[in-house]
C-alpha cells in the first residue's frame, strides 16, 4: 500500500471502483479508447488507446508500470495478460479468468464441458451459412451473440428463419474486436434471471452477496433489484456452480454470475470477473459494502469481514434518446425531492440512443416490499431527460 493500478476501460463500473480504491489510498492510471471516459475524470493519470492493439498495452505497461492491471470491459488484446504476470504484475482476477471471460468460447466451454455445469444447448458459428446450420441444431427461438461485446451489443433472438441472416449482420456489427464468430444458445424458458455477486479473496473464504434481479431490453439490464426472490435450492445450486468457476479461473477479486433460474432449475448463462452493471443497485446501500468496495478490498488483499443485507433496494436506468455531445439532464431535481431516492450521472460526453447515462437508486428497510420499491425506481428514472447540447 499504496500500489499503482492500471484501469483498462473507463466507463461508469470503472469509475465508482476508482473512487473506492482511492478512498484506500491508491493511485489509478485510467484507460480508454476516447478521451474523458467517466474513470478518466477521477483517476489519478490517463491514456488514450485502442486495447485491441497489443502494441500499444506494452507501450503504456512499460512506461507506468503498474502494480496491479484491473481490466474493466471485453475489447482487449487479453492474451498479452500471460506475459504481464511473468513481469510480475498482477493480472485482476487473474491472466487466465480474464482472457477466458472475455470470449464466451472460453468460459462457455469451461463451464459446460469440463465443470459439467448446467447451461442451455449452444453452437458455434463462423459465417452466415453456418449460422444457418447451428439454428437447425438447436432450434428456434434462440439467441445470437457476438463471442466478444458487451451491454447486449450484437445480440438478437430468432424466432423465424427470415431472422437468421438479420441476427449475423448484427452480430457483426455489434462485435468488439476482430473475431466473427458467435455464439447461438437454445431459449431456456426461465422464469427469472439474478446476478450471484461473487468475492474471491486473497487470503478467505469466497463470499456471496445476495442474488440480484434484473430485467433487459435489447441485451442490457434496465433494471436490478436486491434481495430477487429466490428459492434456497435454488440458491446453494447457484452459488456452488459460482464457487466451481470461479476456483477453476483463479484470481481474487468480484465476479458478476448470472444465471437463469427455471421450473426444471438453475441454468448457468454468463460471467464476468469484474463490478457488474446490474450491481449497481448497490450504490443504494443494500450492503454494507458495495460491488465496488467489495472489488478493491479483494484486489489489493484487504480483509472482508462480512457481507451483510442492510436494506432493499433497487436501481434503473437513465437512457439516452438522442445522438450528441455534451448531454444535458433534467428532471434530477424531482428525483433528489423525493425520500429514499439518489442518482448517479455517468459523466459520458457523447449521447447516443440507449446509450445508458445514468442509473436512478431507490431503497428501504430490509422488510420493505421490492417490487414496490423496483416501481419507484422506474417511476423517478422516467422523470430524468438527457438532452444533448450539441447534436453529431
Amino acid at each position: 500500500m499504496p500500489q499503482k493500478i492500471m484501469l483498462l476501460g473507463s466507463g461508469e463500473l470503472g469509475k465508482e471502483f476508482v473512487i473506492a480504491a482511492q478512498r484506500l489510498g491508491q493511485h489509478i492510471i485510467a484507460v480508454d479508447s476516447y478521451n474523458d471516459a467517466p474513470a478518466q475524470q477521477v483517476a489519478d493519470e490517463r491514456e488514450v488507446i485502442n486495447m485491441l492493439d497489443g502494441a500499444e498495452l506494452d507501450r503504456i505497461v512499460a512506461k507506468h508500470r503498474p502494480d496491479i492491471i484491473v481490466p474493466e470491459i471485453e475489447a482487449i488484446r487479453t492474451e498479452r495478460f500471460y506475459d504481464y504476470e511473468q513481469q510480475g504484475i498482477r493480472v485482476v482476477p487473474s491472466a487466465k479468468a480474464a482472457n477466458f471471460t472475455m470470449n464466451r468460447k472460453a468460459i462457455r466451454d469451461l463451464a459446460a464441458k469440463e465443470l459439467g455445469l448446467r447451461t442451455a444447448e449452444y453452437r458455434y458459428a463462423t459465417s452466415a451459412a453456418a449460422l444457418h446450420e447451428a439454428v437447425q441444431a438447436v432450434g428456434m427461438p434462440c439467441v445470437v451473440k457476438p463471442l466478444m461485446s458487451s451491454s447486449g451489443k450484437g445480440q438478437s433472438v430468432i424466432r423465424t428463419e427470415a431472422d437468421i441472416d438479420k441476427a449475423w449482420a448484427y452480430a457483426q456489427s455489434g462485435k468488439r474486436g476482430d473475431q466473427d464468430e458467435v455464439i447461438v444458445e437454445a431459449f431456456v424458458s426461465f422464469h427469472s434471471e439474478i446476478t450471484l455477486l461473487t468475492v474471491t479473496q486473497q487470503a478467505g473464504p469466497t463470499l456471496f452477496c445476495l442474488p440480484i434481479g434484473h430485467r433487459q431490453e435489447r441485451g442490457d439490464y434496465q433494471e436490478s433489484w436486491q434481495p430477487a426472490a429466490t428459492n434456497p435450492a435454488d440458491l446453494a445450486t447457484a452459488q456452488d456452480m459460482a464457487g466451481k468457476i470461479t476456483r477453476a479461473l483463479g484470481g481474487a477479486g468480484i465476479w458478476g454470475v448470472e444465471f437463469f433460474l427455471a421450473d426444471d432449475g438453475v441454468y448457468f448463462s454468463e460471467l464476468s470477473p469484474r463490478p457488474h452493471d446490474t450491481g449497481m443497485v448497490t450504490l443504494a446501500g443494500t450492503q454494507n459494502l458495495s460491488e465496488f468496495e467489495l472489488h478493491a478490498r479483494a484486489v489489493l488483499g484487504l480483509p472482508i469481514a462480512e457481507i451483510s443485507h442492510e436494506r432493499n433496494g433497487a436501481s434503473a436506468v437513465i437512457l439516452a434518446h438522442e445522438e450528441g455531445s455534451d448531454p444535458e439532464f433534467s428532471g434530477v431535481e424531482q428525483v433528489l425531492s423525493q425520500p429514499r431516492a439518489d442518482i448517479r450521472l455517468f459523466g459520458k460526453p457523447i449521447a447516443r440512443p440507449y446509450r445508458r447515462m445514468g442509473v436512478v437508486l431507490t431503497y428501504d428497510s430490509p422488510g420493505a416490499d421490492v417490487d414496490a420499491i423496483k416501481q419507484r425506481a422506474i417511476d423517478l428514472a422516467a422523470l430524468v431527460i438527457v438532452k444533448p447540447a450539441a447534436k453529431e
